[in-house]
């Protein structure tokens, strides 16, 4: 039996103690520690890392601070529409799902295509149709709506900006705040088996169907069982342009990295030469775990049956 390990992240980017009040601070936290434990309670129970990571997204998803499931923003049709993938490292099975609308649980979802379908990756209102076929829960629009995500994109919803993700601050200084919604976790189980997964409400006033890197198997979400699992959150063009996740697992697997000097390659190298702003969270086949940024902060907690315990907020 190993030991076993779960890593959440709520998103990065220009998170500062400055911006932050206490209630709005001790809100985050609450949240983290309440996604981390119920992951971490599927794993102490002996059960899987696939259902570990998606009973603690399923948390994060249903908590309107964080931008995915009912915290998703609006698009530029004022609309929610969602991205999710879950891989599992045992067999590298996956299932990804984008620009879904009325779905509770992305990642419940992105579940069945992989457990359920043929297929890796469903989009739009096909995987819609499938998510009702599979009597994924769904509901109306009015459940997806928070007044200060509606606020967000009132405020630029006439020009051609988007906002990288939700601020809680003045509306003049949107703008200027770069903060990368998405939710992610990877886990390491007793049986030595690793999963990682991504779910997003995708960019403030996005338009055309943009999809970012969290649903693209090897750029935002990756998991193999020879090396490990990482959920990114950053700008995603730039995460999928490096294909971020999968490269962490090719420094490890073909280079003998280290799962942090992998991750600090990607986050604090290559991505910063490309412009890319953000982080992301990893375990090994070993347990070990890696939570890298190269922004000012990112949502994060981490537990381990060796004792770890971790959750934070800021660089």
């Amino acid at each position: 039996m190993s030991a076993y390990t779960i890593v959440i992240h709520g998103g990065a980017g220009t998170i500062l103690k400055g911006d932050m009040t206490p209630e709005l601070e001790a809100a985050y936290m609450e949240g983290l520690d309440a996604a981390i434990w119920a992951g971490y309670s599927v794993l102490e129970k002996g059960g899987s890392a696939v259902n570990a990571i998606k009973a603690a997204i399923v948390m994060l998803e249903d908590n309107v601070l964080f931008n995915a499931g009912k915290g998703s923003v609006f698009t530029k049709k004022g609309v929610q529409e969602m991205d999710a993938a879950i891989m599992d490292g045992s067999t590298l099975a996956a299932g990804a799902v984008a620009g879904v609308r009325n779905v509770r649980n992305p990642i419940e979802l992105a579940t069945e295509v992989m457990r359920n379908s043929n297929h890796v990756f469903l989009s739009g209102k096909g995987a819609n149709d499938f998510a009702i076929k599979q009597g994924v829960k769904l509901e109306p629009d009015e459940y997806f709506f928070s007044q200060f995500r509606y606020d967000q994109w009132k405020a630029i919803r006439d020009s051609d900006n988007y906002s990288l993700d939700h601020t809680h601050q003045r509306l003049e200084e949107l703008m200027k705040d770069k903060k990368f919604g998405t939710v992610g976790a990877v886990a390491l189980d007793m049986d030595g088996n690793i999963a990682a997964a991504t779910s997003t409400g995708g960019m403030t006033n996005k338009k055309y169907g943009r999809i970012g890197d969290s649903p693209v198997i090897g750029a935002g979400t990756y998991a193999n069982n020879n090396t490990c699992g990482i959920s990114c959150t950053g700008h995603g063009e730039l995460f999928i342009r490096s294909v971020a996740a999968y490269d962490v697992s090719c420094l490890m697997e073909y280079k003998g990295m280290s799962l942090k000097d992998a991750m600090e390659e990607v986050v604090n190298d290559k991505l910063v030469k490309m412009g890319g702003e953000g982080g992301m969270i990893g375990v090994d086949n070993q347990g070990n775990v890696s939570m890298v940024l190269n922004s000012a902060g990112m949502y994060r907690a981490a537990r381990s049956s060796s004792g770890f315990s971790e959750t934070a907020i800021y660089k």
